[in-house]
């Protein structure tokens, strides 16, 4: 059996133009035809009025509790850019931004640094690492990701103990606020928050003299758990295909195989998706910029990839894959400019739905759908169920 999850990063969203929201105003023919034959409802990807990051969306759609399992991002961040991350290290999520320091204050003006071209990120990321080696006896290991952002690890020589990756972080999340300190929220967390402090200092001397990228915002603090893979769970062989580090990240930390895209744009991840499609049973594709574009606060181009998705649909329908679900990891509203609460739209199509309850894959249209509205956490048993992969319970 073929099982092929898409995950629309951020797709729900709220009315923003005459009342309705970036599905409802997308033009979406493959969508709409789609969404007739299909099961569809809407899901919550950790609890009611919970606003989840991006880590805890993507573990419930796993099937994964993300009330009992926390994974921090930089782990997530450094997983999904190739590095080895070990019981000896923290690691964390970096964003380069732009500050303007003045009487002594420093005052964030972007958080991201205007999303720096990731070439120029590897060139600034060269810059701390020729300069800084290692921290009060931790080795630092650094490597850009996309635009402005990098994933850090702190290596020290033995395991650390538990709770020693309870920092705050350093991104205060608004422009003209100071940077904040790494502040230990525990004991066992004291001695990493200040080697953290110690090497924002040192690096943020090193790039001081940079346009735009002469700051750096830590976030995320983490180290690995230990999770069941996909295949101790499942039973299935898994492959993920992503653009960005985070969500190759997510991936490898339950078992999937990383094929990484041979481009940036939908249509190159779905040509590696199509290379791939006889070696492995169970497919993880994401896109990634209807969030982006939602946290930006651009609805135009939240509804531009919504498109660009759906004129991209026929090629992914093609290869006739025997479930397929379409979601998001949480909803990214527009209008908010970040994450949030509401219930995220789902799709899932099969030989085994009711279908013909729902004219378009919307959010209001999904309130219609056979599914409902039910936990992230259980829409993995629905693919298995529709795939005729779970045995019958009882006698």
């Amino acid at each position: 059996m073929k099982i092929l999850l898409t995950v629309l990063d951020g797709l729900g969203g709220l009315p923003v133009k005459e009342g309705k929201t970036e599905l409802e105003l997308a033009k979406t023919p493959n969508f709409d035809s789609l969404a007739k034959i299909s099961a569809l409802g809407l899901h919550i990807p950790v609890d009611v009025g919970i606003t989840p990051g991006s880590g805890p969306g993507h573990l419930g759609i796993f099937g994964y509790d993300p009330l009992e399992i926390e994974i921090g991002r930089g782990v997530l961040e450094a997983l999904g850019l190739g590095l080895e991350v070990r019981e000896t290290d923290i690691a964390v999520r970096g964003n380069f931004a732009t500050a303007e320091y003045s009487n002594g204050k420093v005052v964030i003006k972007d958080r991201r640094a205007g999303r720096i071209p990731t070439e120029e990120n590897r060139r600034i990321v060269e810059r701390i690492r020729k300069e800084i080696k290692d921290v009060n006896g931790a080795e630092v290991i650094i490597k850009s990701g996309m635009e402005h952002r990098f994933a850090l690890i702190f290596r020290f020589r033995e395991p650390l103990p538990e709770g020693s990756d309870r920092i705050r972080d350093t991104d205060p999340q608004k422009v003209g606020a100071q940077p904040l300190p790494a502040v230990a929220e525990t004991p066992e967390a004291e001695k990493v928050a200040e080697l953290v402090n110690e090497f924002i200092q040192k690096a943020v001397k090193i790039i001081k003299d940079e346009p735009k990228a002469n700051y750096i915002l830590l976030r995320g603090f983490s180290k690995k758990p230990k999770l069941k893979t996909f295949e101790e769970k499942y039973g299935i062989r898994s492959a993920c295909v992503a653009v960005y580090p985070m969500y190759r990240g997510l991936a490898s930390l339950v078992g999937m195989d990383i094929v990484n895209p041979s481009g940036d744009s939908i249509s190159d991840e779905i040509a590696t998706l199509k290379d791939i499609w006889e070696s492995y049973d169970f497919f993880f594709l994401h896109i990634k910029k209807t969030d982006s574009y939602g946290e930006d606060g651009n609805w135009q181009g939240k509804v531009g990839v919504i498109e660009e998705f759906d004129r991209n649909l026929p090629s992914i329908l093609s290869l006739k894959p025997d479930v397929i679900a379409i979601t998001g990891d949480h909803s990214t509203p527009s209008v908010l400019k970040g994450h949030s609460w509401h219930p995220v739209p789902l799709l899932v199509n099969s030989p085994y739905v009711l279908g013909g309850t729902s004219e378009r894959f919307t959010e209001r249209e999904c309130l219609k759908g056979e599914i409902g509205i039910i936990p992230a956490k259980k829409i993995m048993n629905l693919l298995l169920a529709n795939a005729r992969l779970l045995p019958k319970y009882g006698a």
